[in-house]
């Protein structure tokens, strides 16, 4: 065990504005301000793009590198986008991909409404004038794949503190993005992951433009949180993203792969609805069946519903699968046998990150706990339990079943604000996201905690030592903290832990790997009242991407069906 501990001596960096503006004037401009105008001029193989200068940071929103996915491209591989004379205005951000959002209104009734445009296929660009050939950053959001955007983490911190050019990826979401019934597909068209299509186009526009924004397109680290994290994971199995990327760091990702012909049917039968409504089958069996035809009827009809019920037709899926089903092991994109015995065709050095408390989020709201006997032991169960799930299904049990992976994998486990640690954060813990404020002052946590805390802020300048390390030479080392993050093996399951105790921050490297099965042997063990223990089990924990063995183990009955 390698262990240091840090005097909690840095105060936390100013928030960085994201909205910098700059004044028209009727004068002629000066030299020096034709020299600053330039550099917030960009080219691209399809046209110029004019940013923004935010504090120092050259910031373009919008910017295509695909065609709006409608029409007949609604279910496409993605196609370049049109090209433009006139210099394209990327000042301002662009409007979100179109998704679901749950609305409030006075009188505190909430409702599900869609929100957001087709036009989905653009990224937002964060560089400096002085940037050249430097290490590129490739980001995508989280949400499920359903929700989200490119405004998830901004790039002001990094570019500045890391010295990357960094890249944030909008793509298709919810249906749009995934949908794999059979009348949609052909030899040509032959996979229903088109929000995957997506991801590899920007990786391709990276590589074929990002010189032009001062970046290296020999050095490129695809990102993803969550979903994105998941998105990035899968990539390494993909044949599409080979080459189109150097290194990877997956925040609370893990290996997630829908069977297709499951997935198919579960579509289907959300889809079947519609199709009563429109008079096209007189009953949901009916129209499911006339759904999963290969017919040119079936397409017609596909094309022609309206975006915003395609959009509408998935809840928030809350880390489930079944819900909203997606990344198909379809054989083309990615192979028939997912995860298992996988070729990494994209075999690159890699980071995985976790919190430690990953479940707070998704289960200790759920509505069912305040009628349980016991409500407080209850949360404590939920927390403690789909933690250790979530923990180690993100890092330990990929690098674990990454036996043939040849590159260094690095994992890290943030324990800030846990039930152990010297600083807790109240009810959510090391939460699903506690990487975020560690590389972005801006945020969507900030109500969470006061992450200024001097211990967090130490904790921040220490991981951003090890990101500009890893994503310039694929081997993350960190001056400040002196310890060596040394690269998983299977004999030793190392992962780099952060934490806080006493006042102080301490970052350390060790074991903290568990099974599936230990974490079982667990929840058999515990008090909590039997009843209360079913319930939870079959109802809360039950169905997420961590909880494959914990289903099987107590006879859950599956929601694919």
């Amino acid at each position: 065990m390698r262990k240091r501990v840090f005097a909690c001596a840095l105060s936390a960096a100013m928030a960085l504005s994201l909205f910098g503006c700059s004044q028209s004037t009727k004068n002629e401009p000066t030299k020096e301000q034709e020299e600053v105008t330039d550099t917030l001029i960009r080219s691209t193989k399809f046209g110029d793009v004019k940013g923004v200068d935010q504090e120092g940071v050259d910031v373009f929103y919008g910017v295509p590198y695909g065609k709006e996915p409608v029409g007949d491209l609604r279910w496409k591989a993605p196609e370049d986008p049109e090209s433009w004379k006139e210099t394209l205005d990327c000042t301002e951000k662009e409007e979100v991909v179109m998704q679901t959002t749950t609305v409030t209104d006075e009188e505190g009734n909430s409702s599900v409404q869609v929100i957001g445009t087709t036009n989905a296929l653009t990224m937002d660009i964060y560089t400096t004038k002085e940037a050249e050939k430097a290490p590129v950053v490739v980001f995508v959001h989280g949400g499920n794949n359903q929700t989200g955007s490119s405004f998830e983490i901004p790039g002001n911190d990094m570019v500045k503190k890391d010295g990357i050019v960094y890249v944030s990826v909008n793509y298709r979401l919810g249906l749009l993005g995934f949908n794999n019934l059979p009348a949609l597909l052909d030899e040509e068209n032959n996979t229903g992951n088109f929000t995957m299509l997506d991801l590899a186009k920007s990786l391709q526009w990276v590589r074929d433009n990002i010189e032009n924004f001062g970046g290296d397109s020999n050095n490129v680290t695809v990102t993803g949180f969550s979903a994105g994290g998941r998105d990035v994971m899968a990539m390494l199995i993909s044949p599409t993203f080979k080459g189109l990327f150097d290194k990877a760091i997956a925040y609370s990702g893990g290996m997630t792969i829908a069977d297709s012909e499951d997935s198919a049917n579960m579509i289907a039968k959300t889809m079947a609805p519609l199709v009563v409504e429109d008079g096209k089958a007189e009953d949901e069996a009916a129209a499911k069946e006339f759904l999963l035809t290969d017919s040119e009827e079936v397409k017609e009809y596909l094309y022609g519903l309206d975006a915003e019920r395609v959009i509408n037709l998935f809840p928030n899926a809350g880390i489930r699968m079944a819900k909203f089903p997606h990344l198909y092991n379809d054989g083309v994109v990615l192979p028939k046998g997912g995860f298992e015995n996988a070729t990494y065709v994209n075999d690159v050095p890699l980071i995985m990150v976790t919190g430690s408390e990953e479940f707070s989020m998704f289960g200790l709201f759920d509505p069912s706990i305040d009628s349980m006997k016991d409500p407080d032991a209850s949360r404590k169960f939920i927390n403690y339990y789909g933690g250790e799930f979530y923990r180690t299904f993100n890092t330990q049990l990929s690098a674990e079943k990454m036996g043939e992976y040849k590159s260094n994998m690095y994992l890290c486990q943030i324990n800030y604000g846990d039930s152990n640690s010297g600083c807790k954060i109240d009810t959510f813990g090391a939460f699903h996201g506690i990487f975020v404020p560690l590389i972005s002052t801006a945020n969507n946590y900030a109500g969470l905690y006061d992450f200024s805390e001097p211990t967090f802020a130490q904790l921040s300048t220490i991981y951003h030592e090890y990101l500009k390390s890893f994503v310039e030479t694929g081997v993350p080392t960190s001056k400040t903290s002196g310890v060596e993050w040394t690269a998983w093996k299977q004999d030793g399951k190392d992962t780099l832990v952060m934490d806080s105790q006493d006042g102080k921050a301490v970052v350390e490297v060790k074991n903290v790997f568990k099974t599936n099965a230990e974490i079982i042997a667990e929840i058999e063990a515990d008090p909590l009242d039997s009843e209360d223990k079913a319930s939870i089990i079959a109802n809360i924990l039950n169905g997420r991407w961590f909880s494959k063995d914990l289903d099987e183990h107590f006879n859950t009955p599956s929601l694919w069906n």
